[in-house]
């Protein structure tokens, strides 16, 4: 098999030659995919596969029929597989017909087995321009396409770290440079990077690209008119060209349908409020701080979506909260009436739940891939049309009866589906058992032929058991030999002369006879043509659903904002939240707030509510005092998450609420290295801090947690000061600024709009108790030692602790700046050696050498 020259593995280098050079290909032989040469060596150490050579050639394979979860692992690891299938039945004498029939890769997944049913897959591209870069992301598998333009490589990490993609396609020659600066920053990719013809994301080839696929003359229809204009450099020139490199790579690349990609929306960065990688990470959003603490993140604290498609809209929404007053309010509405309607809301959602996730059901009936199952999945969703959009139609809430509008049944579909599958049909599509008796009338003669063969089988072993004598005798079927009598070796005796021997096994025996050659014939050419059948009337049913495509996705979106929006209702019900005052002006306002996620975890203990006011004008700057594990971290973050629930229309855990439209929110929280970069915690720390000086507006809202905790505590208390009275005078940002630096309470004397706060504790002995309580003015005690008592540091370092610390508090510094205490210290224990040897010689011992 070594040898080039044999034609199958000329075919095989033919077609290795069609895919992409770091393409693992599956080859099918017979009932296997087998992976050659070096595809064959990486195959077998990252699937575990049993490495074997023939004729010197390295070769491993895997059942075709367990096929899917050697891919999953072969993605898993970021690796692209194509997939090379035999077109034709074996023929003696010749090579199998083969073609690549699809290249997949980790942004191009349909299998529902190997994807986060509550979060998108997305497969996005990047563009250099001159003024940014155009980025266009898709999902393959719910048709979502959208794209912009991003002016800075910080913008477009943001919209990335948004996006979380499974896959980046760049232009062939782009890699190197934008992996190391624009895309990474100098961190480890968290997606697979791959390139594509470079011609193809020029602006002009983009173009034709996008207007061949969606069958219009121009692109001004999807507001990209601007972008015809190869010379600006900008503007929105990057979207188009990432969009049309995008689909070229799709449907040239990886051979994919896309009729399910209908629209392309253009992404304007400015319609959402702003939340970079620190504060997506900071507040928890949808990933937790710590791996496998999923419950920890405000996506599962808020999600009370009852389909799939609601829990990725969900998700969405909270990475981009909305800036436009009238869109929140607009979701506010629906929030409201579900919130006040428990039994309306819970008839509408018991609806819902029976509605499978439209969205990737009928891409992948579009793509080729889907089975009869879910054309039952698609039969029973639509079945549930019909009353939820009756229940809609009249609504009182206006937005509701908008979305009920977009709902449209198909019953002709869901009753041709209802006549002709099988209530319990296989996930293989070639074995039949697909259609129900009575919708094909040619099926039902051929299954009837194949009835009576079998009938035809039993009564003939029951026959020549007779005539045989032999009880044991047995008809029996394998694809080889087809059907064969097999007798027992102690029975060969009495086998009839009219028995032809086929097989000879160690205790058995196994004859054809003529009778049973030509039944079989018969029988078997009616199961054959059965199947057969049976497949073609499936691909008619399985294309039946692609006219009513777009209508059947607008259904679905329509159904995930519904979901989402009666979701919220169901949990501000249930969580006693209110609907914040939302306005244009400078004040944040929260009474009696509680932290969402945190008041959800409390096991046994009652959250503590908590005030905060903060205004552009009177009340900006809030400098937080208090002790380690007081809460003020928990504060100042809780402010954060309910000003972003609050954008994206969310009701709210707080007695009220009064919110003035934000433009970002900034987070500089907790302290890390980052080993990747080379970068110390406080290097860290300062980058942070300097993006949000930078960008920050007086219509932000910063959440600064321990400033300067990282260098030496002049450095630090230095810098945190001039950060404060930056954030104050020159931003006017909204800002919380959580510190023990108790010198920053002076700051509320000095600057204008500055007030103190601090966390309540009570002391108890040398004991102190959390309050909680967030109260006005400063405090000068950290309680550092008592908290360190509770951690469980040994009684002698606390009492050694607070010897140092009272002669620190009285000034006690010697001139190389340690504890005059410690330098005391060491005076009196050599004054006890001194006397132990002066009692020693005395007792005639002699000084101690």
């Amino acid at each position: 098999m070594s040898d080039v020259q044999t034609p199958m593995m000329q075919q095989y280098h033919r077609l290795k030659r069609e895919v992409p050079p770091d393409a693992i290909l599956l080859f099918r032989l017979g009932d296997f995919y087998e992976l050659f040469f070096s595809d064959a060596e990486e195959g077998s150490r990252l699937l575990d596969l049993t490495l074997t050579q023939r004729q010197g050639t390295p070769m491993c394979g895997m059942p075709y029929h367990a096929a899917e979860g050697y891919i999953a692992q072969l993605l898993k690891a970021g690796r692209r597989v194509a997939i090379c299938d035999q077109m034709e039945a074996p023929k003696p004498g010749q090579v199998v017909r083969r073609e690549i029939t699809q290249v997949l890769t980790p942004g191009s997944i349909l299998d529902a087995g190997q994807l986060e049913p509550k979060q998108n897959n997305f497969l996005a591209s990047v563009v250099p321009v001159k003024e940014g870069f155009g980025v266009a992301a898709i999902d393959l598998t719910t048709g979502e396409f959208f794209a912009g333009d991003f002016p800075t490589a910080e913008a477009l990490r943001d919209a990335l770290g948004r996006l979380n993609p499974a896959e980046v396609v760049v232009a062939k020659g782009y890699r190197i440079d934008l992996e190391t600066s624009a895309l990474s920053n100098g961190v480890a990719l968290a997606y697979l990077l791959v390139e594509h013809d470079a011609w193809s994301f020029a602006p002009d080839a983009a173009e034709h690209t996008l207007r061949d696929h969606f069958k219009t003359a121009s692109l001004d229809g999807f507001g990209l008119a601007k972008a015809t204009d190869a010379d600006s450099g900008g503007g929105i020139a990057g979207a188009l060209s990432a969009a049309g490199g995008l689909l070229h790579y799709l449907s040239h690349e990886l051979r994919r349908q896309l009729g399910h990609v209908h629209s392309l929306r253009l992404w304007q960065r400015d319609d959402a409020l702003i939340l970079d990688a620190a504060t997506r990470r900071n507040l928890e959003l949808v990933e937790p701080l710590r791996a496998g603490s999923g419950q920890t993140t405000l996506l599962a604290a808020v999600d009370r979506t009852v389909t799939a498609g609601g829990g990725r809209l969900l998700r969405q929404w909270l990475l981009a909260p909305l800036r436009d007053l009238a869109a929140i309010e607009r979701r506010q509405s629906v929030v409201a009436w579900a919130r006040a309607n428990q039994l309306d809301r819970g008839a509408l959602q018991d609806r819902l739940k029976q509605v499978r996730d439209l969205e990737r059901l009928v891409a992948r009936l579009v793509q080729g891939s889907g089975n009869a199952r879910d054309l039952i999945a698609l039969r029973v969703s639509l079945e549930q049309l019909p009353p939820l959009r009756e229940a809609l139609a009249a609504h009182a809430v206006p937005v509701l009866c908008e979305l009920g509008g977009k709902i449209t049944p198909l019953p002709e579909l869901s009753e041709l589906y209802q006549r002709a599958l099988a209530s319990d049909p296989p996930i293989l599509l070639k074995e039949g058992g697909l259609i129900a008796s009575g919708y094909n009338a040619s099926l039902d003669e051929l299954r009837a032929a194949s009835v009576e063969g079998q009938e035809w089988l039993a009564d003939l072993q029951r026959r020549e058991q007779e005539r045989t004598g032999i009880r044991s005798l047995k008809v029996r079927y394998n694809q080889v030999f087809g059907y064969y009598i097999e007798i027992s070796a102690a029975n060969l005796a009495s086998v009839p002369a009219d028995y032809t021997r086929k097989q000879t096994l160690a205790n058995a025996e196994r004859f054809v006879t003529p009778e049973l050659k030509q039944m079989e014939s018969k029988i078997l050419g009616a199961q054959e043509r059965s199947r057969q059948l049976e497949y073609e009337l499936f691909l008619e049913l399985r294309s039946a659903a692609v006219p009513h495509l777009r209508a059947i996705q607008d259904t679905a979106r329509a159904l995930h904002e519904i979901d989402v929006l009666l979701g919220w209702g169901a949990l501000a019900q249930e969580r006693d939240y209110v609907q914040p005052e939302m306005n244009d002006g400078g004040l944040l306002l929260l009474e009696e707030a509680r932290h969402p996620v945190l008041e959800q975890l409390a096991a046994g203990e009652k959250f503590v509510p908590n005030d905060v006011r903060l205004e552009v004008d009177s009340e900006r700057l809030i400098i937080l005092t208090g002790p380690n594990m007081a809460g003020k971290s928990t504060y100042i973050r809780q402010v954060a998450v309910l000003a972003l629930l609050a954008h994206c229309g969310c009701f709210v855990p707080a007695q009220r609420a009064v919110v003035g439209l934000l433009d970002r929110i900034f987070t500089r929280v907790g302290a890390s290295d980052d080993l990747g970069r080379g970068q110390s915690t406080f290097m860290v720390e300062m980058n942070e801090t300097a993006n949000i000086l930078n960008h920050a507006t007086s219509r932000s809202l910063v959440i600064l947690d321990e400033i300067g905790r990282g260098t030496s505590t002049f450095d630090g208390l230095s810098i945190a000061w001039s950060v404060a009275e930056y954030l104050n005078a020159t931003v006017r940002a909204r800002t919380l600024f959580a510190t023990h630096y108790h010198e920053l309470t002076e700051l509320a004397r000095l600057l204008p709009a500055t007030k103190n706060y601090n966390v309540a504790v009570r002391e108890w002995g040398e004991q102190i108790v959390f309050l909680r309580k967030i109260v006005p003015g400063g405090t000068d005690k950290s309680y550092g030692i008592q908290v360190a008592r509770l951690a469980g540091l040994p009684a002698p370092v606390l009492k050694r602790a607070k010897e140092i610390l009272r002669q620190l508090e009285e000034g006690h510094l010697d001139d190389n700046g340690q504890p005059k205490l410690a330098r005391a210290k060491q005076k009196k224990e050599r004054a006890k050696e001194v006397l132990r040897e002066l009692d020693l010689f005395g007792r005639g011992e002699g000084p101690v050498s």
